[in-house]
């Protein structure tokens, strides 16, 4: 069983930074692609973010694109995403979540992908 736990969100003002931590235990890491989500209130749970298992390949969602960046360390079994220039719309709980086997027939934005998912960790910009 995989477990992954998010830290690292909070209350900032539009325009700070914040460093999201998923961390990883249960299995070897670095084989599988790891995504971020996030779901604010009453909407649907939308993709941010995504790195394959080696690192070589990242996928942003437009709404981000410029602002974050998404990092993996396979030592530390953890995967980061650095949020800077946050704005109000950004607002919302954040998972991580991971494969339980290589999806290479699935997009990384695509929710389905992921098997494990976080408990998500809030984070809150105001303007």
């Amino acid at each position: 069983q995989v477990q992954l736990v998010e830290s690292g969100g909070g209350l900032v003002q539009a325009g700070d930074s914040l460093r999201l931590s998923c961390a990883a235990s249960g299995r070897t890491f670095s084989t599988y692609a790891v995504g971020w989500f996030r779901q604010a209130p009453a909407k649907e749970r939308e993709f941010v973010a995504a790195i394959s298992g080696s690192g070589s390949t990242i996928y942003y969602a437009t709404s981000v694109k410029g602002r974050f960046t998404i990092s993996r360390d396979n030592a530390k079994i953890t995967v980061y995403l650095q949020m800077n220039s946050l704005k109000p719309e950004d607002t919302a709980v954040y998972y991580c979540a991971t494969e339980d086997e290589p999806r290479y027939y699935k997009d990384y934005s695509d929710h389905q992908r992921y098997h494990y998912w976080g408990q998500g960790t809030q984070v809150t910009v105001s303007s």
